[in-house]
């Protein structure tokens, strides 16, 4: 939290939120997420992306799991080769979605076998491709949410469980308060870390955070962020996760539809900026959704302070 003599300060301020960014000595941890490629092309992408990323020391790098598990062994293939190639620490996504209970835990114990010690649970859409806010209905042998699923992770001992959270709350969940009493079963099932949803309203995502802290709730809280060029499809994703789109946001890039550097110029600003303004109120630790591109992630990074680890000093040749 911004005291109020700082508070003051950042308001006399001559300079915006990503100049004053450059001042800020304060160490920043980022983390990125990766989805498993569906073509050779695509994988290529994600390699170039991963080993541009590789070097700026990432806390860890989460790798998505399709609907019904349907990316289950693309997955774990990304997941092994992170390993294998790598000197990141992989965290693998898992849900519960069209997955029996006994499938769930033995996905974890492959998992916990090759060596990942972090995985991201998650309830999952519901199946049918309708997104979030459709019909959910759990297998009668299956665990019925991610509290159920992060429960069973957590038998299997020594793991970094991440959550997710809605700072505009879940679609399909009555209020914000039943959101909290949700994320606080979570944490009693052995949760050690919360990554929001994307957002942009940033006003509305402190007023959660405040929310959060009021009901006791010390676990960290860490902010995803999505740069997006693509507007139409900014708009679709957050129609289905329950992202609001500020008016504001949808000016920047009104009439730019055949212009996309204009609008990834656009997208690295607003997302920079943000991130920018979240460092001011207190965060360290941002989550990137990087949509497998490295560009506009690398240069918020920079903007953050986060640079490529010096290179290991040699022995001078005698």
């Amino acid at each position: 939290m911004t005291s109020l003599a700082e508070a003051r300060a950042l308001l006399l301020s001559p300079l915006g939120p990503v100049a004053r960014a450059g001042s800020n000595r304060n160490a920043v941890n980022v983390s990125f997420e990766f989805f498993p490629p569906k073509s050779d092309e695509a994988e290529a992408t994600l390699w170039k992306a991963i080993r541009r990323l590789e070097p700026l020391n990432p806390g860890f790098v989460s790798v998505t799991y399709g609907a019904g598990g349907s990316t289950r062994e693309r997955t774990h293939r990304t997941v092994q080769r992170i390993l294998a190639e790598t000197g990141l620490a992989p965290a693998a996504h898992l849900t519960c979605v069209e997955a029996s209970r006994d499938e769930v835990d033995s996905v974890v114990a492959e998992y916990k076998a090759a060596g990942v010690r972090h995985i991201v649970a998650l309830r999952g859409d519901p199946p049918g491709g309708n997104g979030i806010g459709g019909v959910y209905q759990p297998r009668a042998d299956g665990y019925a949410n991610a509290t159920e699923l992060t429960a069973a992770i957590a038998r299997h001992g020594d793991m970094e469980i991440s959550v997710g959270v809605y700072p505009e709350k879940h679609p399909e969940s009555p209020s914000i308060d039943h959101d909290i009493d949700v994320l606080k079963a979570k944490i009693d099932a052995g949760a050690t870390r919360a990554v929001s949803q994307f957002f942009f309203d940033i006003d509305a995502f402190l007023r959660f955070r405040d929310r959060v802290r009021a009901a006791g709730i010390t676990l960290p809280l860490t902010p995803g962020i999505m740069p997006v060029s693509n507007f139409n499809g900014l708009k679709r994703m957050s129609a289905a996760c329950g992202a609001s789109v500020p008016d504001w946001l949808a000016a920047h890039f009104d009439g730019l539809d055949d212009d996309p550097e204009t609008r990834r110029l656009l997208a690295a600003s607003v997302a920079a900026e943000m991130c920018a303004r979240l460092q001011e109120e207190g965060f360290a630790d941002f989550h990137f959704y990087t949509l497998n591109r490295a560009d506009l992630v690398y240069a918020i990074c920079r903007v953050l302070g986060v640079r490529e680890a010096a290179p290991a000093p040699t022995e001078a040749a005698t």
